[in-house]
Order: structure tokens, then C-alpha cells, then sequence
């Protein structure tokens, strides 16, 4: 029987391969996308290993090979199907998708190299013979694989090697360190819409929704994506967090508040509290590394509004709290707000623990130069709780880009399934939005998968039915206009010859890579000479 863990990343691979259909939920059932993992039933694999094989993270292995970490995955597995009785598994038919005839010679940009944007690849190397010219600001690819997914979750980043493979097709042109919007040295949209028959936007969700309250803009006031991107060697998010140092005269309360219990707030408490010694052995960045010696944060309190059952995190992320050596976790979820611990004073410098509060809100960010506490009310009683840090972890909205609708009340780009609407609410030919971009910040990399798929079978509808506005423009005046509006084009060869640098860098240290944390580093690794 195989069994699958923790770093399942709903990729949904191995449901296709599944002789026996025994893995659940597929794309087409409910809690697709916001289930923790996939799940194999017991009583119908057949141990013939075609889902191991096509797993992309390494998730999936025979149940007698598990380590004693991961086997408790056996009995997830199994409850997955006795607490969903209708749930069937069992031989079925194949189906083949109808292929429709598409037009000649289709062009198209991406932009975008996240999740929803390698899986947009994907389907249109599978399902059209048009070419793609793939765009990103950054000099690397991944998005918030690369950018997002913690440090010490090295399996999930697993799936970039299979867009990896996509970037090398023939059909493929990559184009990163390349931005697009209406600034200066950018490719704006109008221009993209011109060059190409269809543009998919795949930009993703990168900025966090605030708190509104009092405080937050102190010094030692953050976001989780701030923070996030800080630790995961995100170029121009060099600044370290405004941590309190510690003193004889002014000791630090070795305490960060977290406002919000989703799975980046808990990757962040993760962080936080991880022995520097575990986190050395992970691609986290240097600059990052260097500050969490030196803070030594020993306790993160993590504020829930709602109560455990409500909490935004899946059981899984949770799970991964217990496996850090040497960390207590802690969970208060009392409504009337009994058993809340005395968080005032500094933590306990020979402990490390992760406390939950549910049923709690914060009401204010106390400090005068910086970050003193946090003023929280739990289940109608308001207490303080000394903090160095406060990071709020309450959602995230997608950034505007110049020359496109965006719906700034909902922070995404408006559409109708992926067909981006214009200001008065009609559907721009040829413009799509994917993952995060079109639906909100819900649902993982499975989700988005399922998205991007949705999209380009819609192009792919929309291209049969004669919809798109073709362009008269010949493939070498986009590379014209590129050369003049981009000083540094990277293309797949500096792309990998980033990648190999920053693996070299790593084995010298023991570590899966150093990654570089600024653009010119990054452009000189490619190839381009300094001027």
C-alpha cells in the first residue's frame, strides 16, 4: 500500500495515473484545493507505484518504507475514506479529451512563472501547438515557490523541476527580469495585447491586507509577507524586520505576536522559533539567517479570531509544529477567555514554545519608538502581551499593474472564469488572469493547478470560436521592442546558469542552495558583464 505525507502539494499528478481511481478528492470532487493533502484508499491501491512516480514534491511512498515521523499518514489516509463513505474508488474508463482545431501559428505571453502560470504552461504545451513567451519581473523563476514555501519545506519546491522542463520546449521563450505595467523600461500591457493573440497574467497575490489599528505602523510592525520574502531571499526585501535588541538597561521580550492562524502565519512561528542550527541546513537567506542568531526569539503567540475548529490552517501545517526539537506548543481555546497564560514580561530564555490564543482579537500595537506589545481581547477579556514583533497574517490582495482594470476593493483584476473585463464590465479579447489573480488568495498549489487548466480551456474555446483579435506583428518586433525597453533580458541559459551557481554555493555550505538576494548578482550570474 503507498501512503501519502505532508509535503503533498495537491498537484493532483498522481490522480491521472491512478489505474484504480484511489485518490482522493480529484480536481472534479468537493475540497479539492482546500483539502490538507491527497489521500490513497487502503482497500483499493493495488502498490503498483505509478502515483510515486508521478508525484512532482516526493510526497508519496510504500506504507512499511514511512519513517516514524510520517506514520501517522497511514491512518490520515485511511480516515480520509471511512469519514467519506461516498467517496468510490475502483476501475474506470478511460476519457480522452475532444481536440478541437485551433487556427495556425498562435502566439501568446505569460507572465508570470508562479504556480497557476507553470501550470497555464503546461496545458498550453499539451493542448496547442502555439508558441509562449514567458515573462517575469524577477531574474528567476517560481514565484512563491521559490519566494513563498518555507525554507524547511524543501519537498513542495519539488514541483518547479517539472516547469523547469516546460521552459526548455522549443516553443518555449523565456524572457524574466522583464516587468510589465506603464513605468519606465516596462512592457505595458497595450503593448503585450498588440504583439501577441492572447496574454495570460498569472502575477499572483503579494500584498498583505492590514489591520486598521492603532500602532501599526511602529517600527517592529510587519507583514507576513514582508517577512516572508525577507527570509526567502526575495530581491529589494533586504531590509531586516525592526527587532528589538536586547540590553542590560532594556532587556527584549524574546516574544513576536502573529495576528492570524493560516499557513503562512504558522510557517512564520516555524521560523521564528526553529533552532538557527536547523534553519542553517535549509536554503533560507543568509541575511536572514545571520539576524535570527542574533534576535533569538524563544516564544510566538499566535492570535486566532474564531475558535480552534475555525482556525485557517490545515491539520498538516499544524502537525509540522510538533516535529521542531526542543518546542512546546501550547493552545488556549477557552471562549470565555480562561487559561489565557501571563505573556507579560520577557519569554523564558531556556524554553521555546508556540502558543495559540483563539477567540482573540488585537485592539491595539503598544510601543512609543517601536514595538512593546500588543493589547488583545480574548473572549471579552482585554490583556497585554509583551512583544518585540507583531506580524499581521490576514490575507493577501494582488498589486495593481499600470494599463489594466483591477478591482482595488477586492484586490484582484475583475473577469468572468479567467476572461478579464474591462472598466464598463466587458470581456477584453485575448486577456486572461489566473490563480490568485482571478479568485482571491484561496486554495494551494493544487488549486491553482485546477485554475490554470480552466483558463486556457477557455482560450482554447474562445480561439475556436473566433474571438480573439490576431496579431499582425511578426515575432522578431517583440524581441525589437524587448532589446529596447529591457537592458538585462534572461533567457533559459542564464536562468540555469543562476540555478547552478546558487547549487554550487549551497553544497560548499551543506545546504540545497545560497540563493543571491540582489538583481545585479543575479543578471552577472547569467552572463551579462557589468558596465
Amino acid at each position: 500500500m503507498f501512503v501519502i505525507t505532508q509535503s503533498c502539494c495537491s498537484d493532483a499528478a498522481c490522480v491521472s495515473v491512478c489505474p484504480v481511481n484511489c485518490i482522493h478528492p480529484t480536481p472534479e470532487e468537493r475540497g479539492f484545493g482546500t483539502s490538507d493533502i491527497l489521500h490513497i484508499d487502503p482497500e483499493a491501491c493495488i502498490d503498483c507505484g505509478a502515483c510515486a512516480d508521478a508525484c512532482p514534491v516526493d510526497a508519496i511512498f510504500p506504507a512499511e518504507n514511512l519513517g516514524t515521523r510520517d506514520k501517522v499518514f497511514i491512518e490520515i489516509n485511511a480516515d480520509y475514506y471511512k469519514n467519506n463513505p461516498d467517496v468510490k474508488s475502483g476501475w474506470s474508463d478511460v476519457v480522452y479529451p475532444e481536440i478541437p482545431k485551433l487556427p495556425a501559428g498562435l502566439r501568446v505571453a505569460l507572465v508570470g512563472t508562479g504556480p497557476s502560470g507553470g501550470y497555464a504552461l503546461r496545458t498550453l504545451l499539451d493542448r496547442t501547438e502555439a508558441s509562449v513567451t514567458v515573462i517575469d519581473k524577477l531574474p528567476t523563476p517560481g514565484g512563491l515557490v521559490r519566494a513563498g514555501v518555507a525554507p524547511d519545506h524543501p519537498g513542495t519546491k519539488g514541483v518547479l523541476r517539472g516547469f523547469d522542463l516546460l521552459y526548455r520546449d522549443p516553443r518555449v521563450t523565456m524572457a524574466t527580469n522583464v516587468e510589465v505595467g506603464e513605468g519606465e523600461g516596462q512592457i505595458t500591457p497595450a503593448e503585450l495585447a498588440e504583439h501577441f493573440d492572447a496574454v495570460f497574467y498569472a502575477v499572483g497575490a503579494s500584498e498583505s491586507r492590514r489591520l486598521g489599528i492603532p500602532g501599526e505602523d511602529l517600527p517592529g510592525s510587519t507583514s507576513a509577507t514582508e517577512l516572508v520574502a525577507w527570509y526567502n531571499a526575495v530581491p529589494g526585501a533586504d531590509a531586516a524586520p525592526p527587532i528589538r535588541r536586547s540590553t542590560d538597561a532594556d532587556p527584549a521580550s524574546g516574544r513576536a505576536v502573529i495576528v492570524g492562524t493560516g499557513n503562512v502565519a504558522l510557517d512564520v512561528a516555524r521560523i521564528l522559533v526553529s533552532p538557527p542550527e536547523l534553519l542553517a541546513t535549509t536554503d533560507i537567506a543568509d541575511r536572514a539567517l545571520d539576524i535570527l542568531r542574533q534576535q533569538n526569539v524563544h516564544e510566538v503567540v499566535l492570535l486566532g479570531r474564531r475558535d480552534q475548529a475555525h482556525a485557517a490552517y490545515t491539520s498538516a501545517e499544524y502537525r509540522a509544529l510538533s516535529t521542531i526539537p526542543g518546542v512546546e506548543v501550547v493552545v488556549v481555546d477557552d471562549a470565555d477567555g480562561a487559561g489565557v497564560p501571563d505573556l507579560t514580561g520577557p519569554a523564558d530564555p531556556d524554553n521555546r514554545r508556540i502558543v495559540f490564543l483563539f477567540h482573540s482579537t488585537p485592539d491595539e500595537i503598544l510601543g512609543d519608538e517601536r514595538v512593546e506589545g500588543v493589547t488583545v481581547t480574548t473572549g471579552g477579556k482585554t490583556h497585554r502581551i509583551d512583544a518585540d514583533l507583531a506580524v499581521r497574517s490576514i490575507g493577501y490582495r494582488s498589486v495593481p499593474i499600470g494599463g489594466l482594470p483591477f478591482d482595488d476593493a477586492r484586490g484582484l483584476f475583475p473577469n468572468v472564469d479567467g476572461r478579464m473585463l474591462d472598466d464598463a464590465g466587458e470581456i477584453i479579447p485575448g486577456s486572461y488572469v489566473l490563480g490568485w489573480a482571478k479568485r482571491g488568495p484561496s486554495g494551494g498549489i493544487g488549486a491553482n493547478k485546477k485554475c490554470a487548466q480552466l483558463t486556457v480551456e477557455d482560450f482554447i474555446r474562445d480561439a475556436v470560436d473566433g474571438k480573439l483579435v490576431r496579431t499582425t506583428r511578426q515575432p522578431g518586433e517583440f524581441t525589437s521592442l524587448l532589446r529596447k525597453r529591457t537592458r538585462h533580458i534572461i533567457g533559459y541559459r542564464g536562468i540555469r546558469a543562476i540555478d547552478r551557481i546558487e547549487r554550487r554555493r549551497g553544497s560548499e555550505q551543506g545546504r540545497p542552495r545560497v540563493k543571491f538576494t540582489r538583481v545585479g548578482d543575479m543578471v552577472g550570474a547569467a552572463g551579462w558583464r557589468k558596465r
